[in-house]
């Protein structure tokens, strides 16, 4: 199997270096290149074609919000986790807007960091417990406002049966594994479905289909999928 290749972008020099540093000591895992902006890290994506990066939020020329919703929008396939300092929720929500699939702080223990990155691969996003709680509310919230005049459910293409109940689990956090277990059908197959279910309704990811699917009430009645534990760790803020 090939390495996983991961592009690290961010403006601090010696934190760059430590996570560059990690990474070199994990087998299979290539680090292919390093940016110290979002300016440079749009270039070395093009240019290098990472299958990860890691995204630092606040940095100057252009940060990495503004850098991770340019490379998302012409490399959909690149998986980008945010690295940061940042616990503000307009950070996180801004984020996930953007097209991140993971958002963690700095002060994540360093094999949370290298788990994550192969959740990553595997299709799942990766974000702490404590801010996965805040996107949850700020569904809800996004749930209970009505519709805009131009949004239309006619815009998408209609979801199967098999699909609306694979999003109605995965609103409630279940891992590809757990949502295999649920519905008696493989973690390959989930992926596929997943893969279907964000190119009919034009998003980015996982995170943004559960959005919709509280938007759209799928969620009042979804099978509950076994409780898991994920770790992760907020830390203090630094």
């Amino acid at each position: 199997m090939p390495p996983i290749k991961v592009l690290v972008v961010d403006d601090h020099t010696l934190f760059r270096k430590g996570i560059i540093h990690l990474l070199q000591q994990r087998d299979g895992i290539e680090v292919v290149g390093e940016a110290k902006d979002g300016r440079e890290g749009i270039a070395l994506a093009k240019q290098l074609l990472p299958d990860v990066i890691l995204m630092d939020v606040q940095m100057p020329e252009c940060n990495g919000i503004e850098a991770t919703e340019a490379i998302r929008q012409e490399l959909p396939d690149i998986r980008i986790i945010m690295l940061t300092v940042s616990e503000q929720d307009e950070d996180l929500f801004s984020a996930i807007k953007a097209g991140a699939r993971g958002y963690l702080l700095k002060s994540v223990e360093p094999d949370h960091l290298l788990k994550s990155i192969d959740l990553l691969m595997k299709g799942e996003a990766v974000i702490p417990h404590n801010m996965a709680s805040k996107l949850l509310t700020e569904f809800s919230a996004i749930a209970h406002k009505p519709a805009a005049s131009g949004d239309s459910s006619g815009d998408y293409q209609p979801l199967t049966n098999r699909e609306k109940e694979i999003l109605q689990t995965l609103s409630g956090g279940a891992s590809n594994k757990e949502i295999g277990n649920t519905l008696h059908i493989s973690e390959h197959t989930v992926k596929i479905h997943l893969k279907n279910i964000l190119k009919k309704l034009h998003m980015n990811n996982r995170i943004q289909a559960a959005i919709y699917a509280h938007q759209h009430g799928l969620v009042a009645d979804a099978p509950k999928a076994a409780p898991h534990t994920r770790s992760g760790s907020s830390g203090p803020r630094r």
